[in-house]
């Protein structure tokens, strides 16, 4: 064997190797790698955080709205022969008293001149149609109260409620400078003025009226493009049939005759909107004309003498209007004792109409509207009125499901893992029992569902939409979690601690249940925590299983027993139900149960979290 002698100049050489500038130069390459892989990794970590908070701060932005409430304060007469005319002052006696008749003549006191029947009814819908039952409840409680007025505050409808928040509409004003004469105080009023106000207000008209003909060409050019694609696919197809062949010739013929319609609906519309647009155009030129404020352009509303009249025709010296509320008088009304306000968007494009937010103005401005906290979302159900409904019995389900789950998956869950793991021989059975097992934790939630209905619906015929079947399939869904992460905990644990139990004369159940099993549990109790975490936002199996049903009552109303079997629904269904329905009021209240629910898993994962700690040990 060669034995390498070093001499004195070697080690020179090597240090030279790794001092060299092609070493610095590599060294540096490595470094800047480093440093862009730390860069990049801090980017998506940026990045994550980023939309979480863009998420949360959406969701939160959304449900604020929620905490606040508008109310109106209502007196009625609670006479005696038509509240309880048996005379028996009890609760059931006058429990089918007319109390929507008593909010109805309440509202036709403040406005005595809504005559019409289309007009009470809007009238009638800026009150919760759940006002009633907050004076029967006053009064069923208090018999006493009867034969002597009851001052009240109930809620106002979803949308007089979006209005005060300032979500539906917004109002500009728009400034005057001369002497109003109006003529006329109710029905139809004309206003004139001494200065440029209403030429100002026509030249606000036009300007909307030019905003809708924009619209309606845009609409004739949308209609242009597709008339014509149906041109050139029905020349294309005439081309094609002389060469076609028989079976070829009919198909082209049924699309032909598909076209034909479609092509006279598009010529059709293209007419109406020409004709739309000229009269638009036609109204605009004319610089002395009357223009007519329609219900595609922003609407204006003129205050003066104690009333509001709503702008219907509009010239340079003069308006001819509806008043919503009365005039107090004719007189004339100098600058500053009257003013003339803008209303966008236009009455078309919104859910509340202009005499209805007139209407909600003058009660506030008698001091009748109260913004309050919505303790109601809190302590109410389910309701198809947006502004009455509330998260309380999907709440109280959602704990009724939860504690079925608990106490199926955890003392399954635990004590398989504790078979699986210390007693199970290992054999095929026991490896086509764990491989089954780690295969249930990948199966779609919804496959659980299917299985619950099959099983437990159909075979066993427990009650439908009930927690206690809603309970037993998320336990099903959740074992598969439960044991593979409790099995984890238990072999996390050192051996050498069953080893030394053994050895000084424990027995097997012993060394896994007095020493193995106390130091498992925090990693135990965290699994399971995080097992029922994924349960509580889990939607489809119960739909499966009929938990997507409108329930109005709070299940255990009746006992805390029979809340295990009263239909009930819970958090993630009661947000996906909220989340179909068109109302914004329904949209706000879909975030605001999101963030309730997202408060439950933050509390779940913060008991996993001190319950580790408390019976974490060191060994």
């Amino acid at each position: 064997m060669t034995r390498h002698i070093l001499d004195e100049n070697e080690p020179a050489t090597k240090a030279k190797v790794h001092t060299s500038q092609q070493a610095k130069k590599r060294l540096q390459k490595r470094y800047a790698k480093e440093t862009r892989f730390k860069l990049m990794g801090l980017g998506a970590v940026l990045v994550a955080v980023l939309f979480l908070a863009v998420l949360l701060g959406t969701i939160i932005a959304d449900a604020l709205p929620v905490l606040r409430q508008h109310y109106v304060t209502v007196t009625v007469p609670l006479n005696a022969e038509e509240i309880d005319p048996e005379g028996k002052r009890t609760a059931q006696s006058v429990s089918n008293a007319d109390y929507g008749g008593l909010i109805k003549a309440f509202a036709r006191e403040k406005f005595p001149n809504v005559k019409s029947r289309r007009e009470k009814k809007a009238l009638y819908g800026i009150i919760s149609s759940g006002a009633n039952l907050e004076l029967q409840q006053k009064v069923m409680a208090d018999p006493s109260l009867i034969g002597q007025p009851l001052t009240a505050e109930v809620l106002l409808s979803d949308y007089a409620d979006l209005y005060f928040k300032g979500s539906i509409s917004d109002k500009t004003t728009i400034a005057v400078e001369g002497i109003a004469s109006p003529v006329g105080t109710e029905g139809e009023v004309k206003i004139l003025s001494t200065s440029n106000d209403f030429k100002n207000l026509l030249r606000e008209v036009k300007q909307g009226l030019g905003e809708q003909l924009r619209v309606v060409e845009r609409a004739i050019e949308g209609q242009s493009r597709v008339l014509k694609r149906l041109k050139d696919n029905k020349a294309k197809l005439e081309a094609s049939l002389p060469t076609a062949s028989e079976s070829e010739r009919v198909e082209l013929q049924r699309r032909l005759d598909q076209i034909a319609p479609n092509k006279a609906s598009a010529e059709a519309t293209i007419e109406t909107k020409k004709a739309e647009a000229a009269d638009l155009k036609q109204r605009i030129s004319i610089n002395n004309a009357t223009l007519s404020v329609g219900r595609d352009i922003p609407s204006y509303v003129i205050a003066i003498n104690g009333g509001m009249v709503k702008v219907k025709q509009v010239s340079n010296t003069e308006i001819i209007g509806e008043a919503i509320l009365p005039l107090s008088t004719e007189r004339e009304a100098p600058k500053g004792q009257w003013e003339i306000t803008q209303i966008t968007p236009p009455e078309a494009s919104r859910q509340i109409s202009d005499a209805e937010i007139i209407w909600l103005d003058h009660l506030k401005s008698q001091g009748l509207v109260q913004d309050k906290f919505n303790s109601q979302f809190f302590t109410s159900g389910a309701s198809r009125e947006a502004e009455v409904a509330g998260i309380w019995g999907a709440v109280i389900g959602t704990f009724y499901t939860m504690l079925i789950t608990l106490a199926l998956s955890f003392p399954i869950g635990v004590g398989a893992a504790i078979y699986l793991e210390e007693f199970a021989p290992k054999n095929k059975i026991t490896d086509l029992i764990e491989v089954n097992i780690n295969n249930l934790a990948a199966v779609p939630s919804i496959v659980f569902g299917l299985l619950g209905l099959a099983m437990f619906l159909n075979i066993f015929g427990m009650p439908r939409s009930a927690p206690v079947v809603g309970g037993m399939v998320l336990a099903l869904m959740t074992l598969p979690t439960i044991i593979i992460a409790s099995r984890a905990a238990i072999k996390a644990v050192p051996p050498s601690i069953k080893e030394a139990a053994l050895g000084i004369g424990a027995s097997q159940m012993q060394a896994v249940f007095h020493h193995k099993l106390p130091l498992a549990m925090p990693g135990i109790l965290t699994g399971s925590i995080l097992g029922m975490a994924q349960a509580l936002g889990e939607t489809a199996p119960l739909l499966m299983i009929g938990m997507v049903a409108f329930i109005v009552d709070i299940p255990g109303a009746t006992g805390f027993a029979a809340g295990f079997t009263d239909p009930a629904t819970v958090l993630p269904v009661q947000i996906y139900m909220w989340a179909d329905f068109p109302e914004k009021l329904f949209q706000q209240k879909t975030a605001a149960a999101i963030v309730v629910l997202l408060m439950f898993l933050v509390a779940m994962n913060a008991i996993a979290i001190i319950l580790r700690k408390k019976f974490e040990r060191r060994w």
